[in-house]
């Protein structure tokens, strides 16, 4: 007698195995669904009180006296002008006799011929004095060169070369760089681009103005942070769950890097002033706070460091679930916190010598005269550059534990349980086989169906997650990341 009962999805057949995958692939894209949905609210949770508060902030410290006029060198004008010839002679001796080393001579005697290309004399050539003294440019035929106009000038000559004209080259270094993030970026970096001009726009236009009106230059330096980060992290990187996590992390570690400027300069008893240009805008500006002035560039230098950071960690967590969703928090966090160990030591030495550079003509002058380490070390200028070393450092450090908490937690959240993916059907769980979706699941039924229809156990598929969590990024390099599985 002849059985007409109907083959169940648990019988182990070929049928059976196809459904489970069906039925894996299902789940899995309802998960994605309702993540989505969720990072969406996240972001928005996120985004809408930070933005709201950004610009509540940047509409309360704006500067009220723009219109303020700027004070110019009395009877000093600024022209252009175009090299034609340069004659020079041998300079006279010393009033006092002596004669000058040819090795340290620092004085060059003879007369410049420039056409003028703009000013009240546009269209005339004259002739002024090369320049000389320490510092003094270097000019040929052919170079664009700024002077100065000066009618009751001292030496009798209303003309003065003040520096080279430099925007042609700069312009052209502009287009190549902006070239090269093209090619290699896309559109990401053009968005990318559009960033860095959106940054240059709130420094120029908000926080340097307001720092001059006389508002707190800390208060200042966060909301413009807050504000560049918003703006270029959703720009470069999409409005996605990645980036939502990146956001909170920098904002997080921002706040922290913050506290520590504010406690460090006052324990170390740093006031700011450091050298002539700093002195000089303590005269001229009084309202200016420059220890504050020094806390808010300690926070604004961090916030470039901290939005590589906080953004890799995320991305990193990010290809970590995907690779595997049965990753737990303490795997996802583990695995990230090794590339951020390793991004750290890197970037660590990158901020000490990006500040040693900065102050290498002064460690000279130190060196010359002889101030020993010690002395040198406790310095009011060095000092100051070792406390903004110290501070963007801890500031990224604390950036790693806090973006990889973070992200971590929502992926371990929002990631494919055993259980759920055993309710599906009889389909290896994830983390052994991996999940890759229903043709994933028909390979799989088809490739071991003569062995099923043999009566044998089906053949295990091979796992194809690496031991490794770093070498995920290995499995499929083209394939960028959005969000998490």
């Amino acid at each position: 007698m002849t059985d007409n009962t109907p083959v169940g999805p648990d019988d182990g057949g070929p049928r059976s195995a196809a459904v489970s995958g069906r039925r894996l692939a299902l789940a899995v894209s309802a998960r994605r669904l309702a993540l989505a949905v969720s990072a969406r609210r996240l972001a928005w949770a996120v985004l809408v009180p930070v933005a709201i508060a950004t610009v509540t902030g940047m509409v309360l410290l704006w500067p009220r006296d723009t219109s303020a006029e700027t004070p110019e060198e009395e009877g000093s004008t600024r022209v252009s002008g175009q090299v034609v010839a340069v004659h020079q002679t041998e300079c006279p001796p010393a009033e006092d006799g002596s004669v000058v080393p040819d090795d340290v001579m620092t004085t060059r005697c003879g007369t410049v011929t420039v056409r003028l290309t703009d000013g009240p004399d546009a269209g005339e050539t004259i002739t002024t004095r090369i320049p000389s003294g320490p510092g003094a440019i270097t000019v040929e035929p052919g170079d664009h060169i700024t002077l100065l106009y000066m009618e009751d000038s001292f030496s009798g000559e209303p003309y003065s070369i003040n520096d080279h004209r430099r925007s042609l080259e700069l312009l052209g270094l502009g287009v190549i760089f902006a070239l090269a993030v093209v090619a290699f970026g896309r559109w990401r970096g053009l968005a990318s681009l559009i960033g860095l001009g959106i940054t240059f726009a709130i420094l120029l236009l908000f926080v340097v103005p307001a720092i001059l009106d006389g508002r707190s230059p800390m208060l200042i330096a966060i909301v413009g942070s807050t504000a560049i980060m918003l703006t270029v992290l959703y720009l470069a990187h999409g409005f996605t769950l990645t980036t939502t996590v990146a956001v909170a992390g920098t904002l997080v570690s921002l706040t922290l890097t913050a506290i520590m400027a504010t406690v460090a300069t006052a324990a170390i008893h740093l006031s700011g002033i450091t050298d002539e240009s700093s002195l000089y805008l303590t005269v001229t500006n009084t309202q200016i706070n420059m220890r504050g002035l020094l806390m808010a560039s300690i926070v604004i230098g961090s916030l470039g460091v901290l939005d590589d950071v906080t953004i890799t960690q995320s991305m990193t967590v990010s290809e970590l679930a995907q690779a595997n969703p049965a990753y737990r928090f303490r795997q996802l966090y583990r695995g990230a916190s090794r590339v951020g160990r390793a991004h750290i030591s890197s970037v660590i030495n990158t901020i000490v010598l990006a500040y040693a550079g900065a102050s290498m003509p002064l460690m000279l002058l130190f060196a010359l005269s002889g101030t020993p380490v010690v002395e040198l070390l406790t310095t009011q200028y060095i000092s100051q550059e070792l406390v903004r070393s110290a501070v963007g450092t801890l500031g990224l450090i604390a950036a790693v534990p806090i973006t990889t908490a973070i992200a971590a937690a929502i992926a371990h959240a929002s990631a494919l349980r055993p259980s759920q993916l055993a309710e599906t059907g009889p389909h290896p769980v994830a983390g052994e086989s991996g999940i890759s979706g229903e043709s994933d699941a028909a390979g799989e039924s088809d490739a071991s169906g003569p062995s099923r229809r043999a009566g044998r156990s089906p053949r295990p598929a091979k796992a194809n997650l690496p031991k490794e969590p770093w070498m995920a990024y290995l499995d499929d390099p083209d394939r960028e990341s959005g969000t998490f599985p």
